[in-house]
């Protein structure tokens, strides 16, 4: 890297000085700043894009050596069921296991939850006086505003 220490850049900035001169200086290094601090994040997201490249290899290594290790369990599960299912078997042949899983049938419930099975009668509601119907808010004003 290029070593600059405040000797060398005052040094850099006396000859711009001179050779750019006093009245285009200002504009001169404001361009130069916003030149590097472009650069600087083209820098910076290069290195974030190799960051993630770097990140997804090795991502994409482990999923293929999870993936490996779980074929070799599933294939020596399969292998000590067969063996088991073989030392289990009176008449020694080799016994399939089922492919399929099965499930008991459905029965639904023995109560009928859509029907109420106290329900009270509409007549004994209108005699107490419980409320049958929801009112919002401006209807019960409507109904029970004084006259």
């Amino acid at each position: 890297m290029i070593d600059l220490g405040i000797s060398k850049l005052a040094l850099i900035g006396a000859v711009a000085l001179i050779v750019i001169g006093p009245e285009k200086l200002p504009r001169v290094a404001r361009t130069v700043g916003t030149l590097l601090g472009k650069a600087q994040r083209y820098v910076a997201d290069v290195k974030a894009e190799v960051n993630r490249a770097m990140d997804l290899d090795e991502i994409k290594k482990m999923r293929e050596t999870v993936e490996s290790a779980a074929r070799d369990v599933e294939n020596t599960i399969q292998t000590q069921a067969s063996d088991f299912a073989q030392s289990w078997d009176p008449s020694g042949q080799p016994q399939a296991l089922p492919s399929e899983p099965i499930y008991p049938t459905y029965q639904r419930p023995k109560k009928n939850w859509r029907l109420k099975q106290s329900a009270t009668p509409q007549w004994f509601k209108a005699r107490t006086g419980t409320r049958t119907k929801a009112l919002s808010g401006a209807a019960r004003v409507a109904r029970y505003r004084p006259r």
